[in-house]
């Protein structure tokens, strides 16, 4: 496998506040990483620098991909955000945006049976205020599934959820290992790794607990 991402003394700071502090990290193509350490480390700050939505305040961060990685990378974030619209609107957003107007309708079917509803059809048409937390959960991954992404980057993706959902995320989630997808996911979940084979990263410890090791979640 050829390395993905190569991050060198990457830092990140917050109003002069460092929040992460990251020597050395290698993705290969296809791995599966999951970022382990206490609440703060930076976990969820390394993932978007990974998702390409912020820039290091220092370091390097190299992703061998596209030309425009936010084309290839999708992030899951712990409570993901729905438009006020239905289902069916909000997982074909991406594509839409992407100016993508055929086979949305077979897309939408596919995604949102990998995330264990049986019956898209009848969720297309409804509001997300009508859905469960876990359901609005599997909605939002079904969203970023739709978008076929080379990397898939996750923030506690079953810490907040019932138990059915949880292990239909696990599931989709794996179903993407399986076609080579690149995923890199912050967890505390024990089982979640092992059900995705993980290689485990343990960041340091908290921006407020001292400057060795680093890490901090904003």
């Amino acid at each position: 496998m050829s390395p993905l991402y190569v991050c060198r003394d990457l830092v990140q700071r917050y109003e002069g506040r460092e929040v992460l502090r990251l020597p050395e990290l290698t993705v290969d193509e296809g791995e599966v990483l999951a970022l382990t350490g206490p609440n703060g480390c930076g976990k969820s700050t390394l993932l978007r620098l990974l998702a390409f939505l912020e820039r290091p305040a220092s370091g390097r961060l190299h992703y061998a991909g596209g030309e425009d990685p936010r084309q290839e990378v999708t992030l899951l974030l712990q409570d993901a955000y729905l438009l006020r619209a239905s289902v069916f609107a909000n997982v074909t957003l991406g594509l839409r945006l992407r100016q993508q107007r055929q086979g949305l309708r077979d897309i939408y079917e596919e995604c949102m049976r990998a995330v264990g509803f049986a019956e898209p059809d009848e969720l297309a048409g409804r509001d997300r205020r009508a859905l469960s937390g876990g359901e609005r959960q599997r909605v939002a991954l079904a969203a970023r599934l739709a978008l076929r992404p080379r990397v898939l980057l996750l923030d506690e993706p079953t810490s907040s959820v019932d138990a059915r959902s949880g292990r239909a995320i696990v599931e989709a989630v794996r179903s993407c290992v399986d076609r080579g997808t690149t995923v890199i996911c912050a967890t505390h979940d024990r089982a979640l790794m092992t059900a995705l084979a993980a290689r485990e990263v343990a960041l340091g410890r908290r921006w407020d607990e001292g400057e060795a090791g680093a890490g901090g979640e904003a």
